[in-house]
């Protein structure tokens, strides 16, 4: 990677390190939402298929993340360490970890797939009906194969955004989602309306929620491909980075990804029990619930994005031991983030029978969802700010604090509100979104204290 991306011991003006975070952060931003989009296009294509269809895959998906989202984190602990052994310039150390990062992916991947594959036996528990149960467990077992290799593509993530070699991140995202897409199409619905030039394509059954869910690991399995690709194409000068695991740098990554996915499985399975919670109300609000979740999700990406894109500038300052331009990275990725969102919220408010349309809501969906897609306009903001929160405070190497905030936010705080206005005051999905409105607001203020705290004294490595 060129050096000139990397941090010197001055501070950019603000002016400088916005238009440096904006550079990184776009690509990344695309290949963040790129995963989201796939769940998206997964619901807006079985959800033409009728609402039992639309609350598997929306059960399924919803149990997908909450079991993924733990090896999500657990591969970011990755993320400060070779961001910073990027702006300490020491490239064949971050190969190394790249390394390291793969065999973690392989082992967590394949022991989430197996507990994946048999979650869906505790929905009969929460009273979910025995057709959307069996839906999202077909669902479920044939996403279950794309875990270690979307485990493996955030590896290969983390190490493209750190050398700032972003490309290849967008080229995969584009190429997936294209996939997805004419996959889900032909595999949900069948081959035999297809044109007589497609050939044997028209003779492909309509699997319905297991085509999609096969579509979907495909897709990752693309996405893979093409980042392994790129950086094998990346020569690294000096000594070749060993390709054994070694237990010190496995055992520091642990250390620092485990609060992560913590942290994350708590704020995803806050909103995969808001998924059960709504499901125990019918098929449409669950419906509504799928839908609301999924666009918020899209938005929410892009500053995931903004906040990954922080993380690897603060990673750079404080292997750099530069805390000044750590504490302006961070605060820059912050308001990036918060003014993203803002204008999300804005279009959510203006335009939510657009996006009702776009989504296809059935006709018992609708009048659920309007209200769903208020609420998340109004707490777009603080999901923002609270998303690049945890990337800032990531780079720098906090991570236990962000696991805290979330479980005192989400489940001290926001699950007694969800209960309280959706089922003691009645007000259903709505009181339950109201509730996740809260969590949000309290772990976004918790996150900003925190590293503004930080951020004045001085930051250093965590390889120190």
């Amino acid at each position: 990677m060129s050096t000139a991306v990397l941090p010197t011991s001055s501070v950019n003006s603000p002016r400088t390190e916005l238009r440096a975070l904006a550079r990184l952060a776009v690509p990344i931003a695309i290949a963040q939402g790129g995963q989201a989009l796939m769940g998206l296009v997964d619901t807006l294509v079985v959800g033409r298929a009728g609402t039992s269809a639309l609350a598997a895959v929306g059960l399924g998906n919803g149990l997908y993340f909450a079991v993924s989202s733990f090896g999500m984190g657990l591969m970011m602990g990755f993320d400060p360490m070779i961001s910073q052994a990027i702006g300490a310039r020491q490239f064949t150390r971050a190969r190394a970890l790249l390394w390291q990062g793969a065999w973690m992916a392989f082992c967590a991947g394949v022991m989430l797939a197996t507990l994946m594959a048999l979650a869906p036996r505790l929905l009969p528990l929460a009273g979910i009906s025995e057709t959307e149960a069996a839906g999202a467990s077909q669902y479920l077992m044939w996403r279950a194969p794309g875990m270690p290799m979307m485990l493996m593509f955030l590896t290969m993530r983390s190490y493209l955004q750190a050398t700032a070699f972003t490309r290849p991140l967008v080229i995969a995202t584009v190429v997936a989602n294209i996939f997805n897409l004419l996959g889900n199409l032909v595999l949900v619905f069948g081959g035999a309306n297809l044109p007589a030039w497609f050939g044997p394509l028209r003779s492909v059954p309509a699997l319905g929620v297991a085509g999609s869910a096969m579509a979907t690991s495909a897709s990752i399995g693309i996405e893979l491909l093409i980042a392994v690709l790129f950086i094998r194409s990346r020569k690294v000068e000096g000594a070749r980075a060993s390709r054994l695991p070694v237990w010190a740098d496995l055992s520091r990554a642990i250390r620092l990804g485990l609060p992560i996915g913590l942290h994350i499985c708590a704020e995803v399975g806050v909103f995969a029990l808001a998924g059960v919670l709504a499901a125990g109300l019918g098929p449409a609000s669950v419906g509504a619930h799928q839908i609301a979740i999924s666009f918020a999700s899209v938005s929410f990406t892009v500053a995931m994005g903004i906040g990954n894109a922080g993380s690897v500038r603060v990673g750079w300052a404080v292997g750099a031991h530069n805390t000044p331009q750590a504490r302006l990275s961070g605060f820059m990725a912050l308001a990036g983030g918060a003014g993203f969102m803002a204008l999300s919220g804005l279009v959510f408010a203006l335009f939510p029978h657009t996006l009702a349309k776009l989504a296809g809501a059935p006709a018992d969906v609708l009048p659920l969802l309007i209200p769903l897609l208020m609420v998340s306009a109004i707490f777009q903001v603080f999901d923002g700010a609270q998303g690049v929160g945890a990337g800032v405070l990531r780079g720098a190497g906090d991570t236990r604090f962000t696991f805290l905030a979330n479980m005192v936010g989400h489940y001290a705080i926001g699950l007694p509100v969800t209960l309280l206005l959706a089922f003691k005051l009645g007000l259903g999905v709505v009181g339950i979104w109201w509730g996740l409105c809260a969590g949000l607001i309290s772990v976004a203020v918790a996150l900003v204290w925190r590293f503004n705290r930080m951020s004045a004294g001085t930051l250093r490595p965590v390889e120190a």
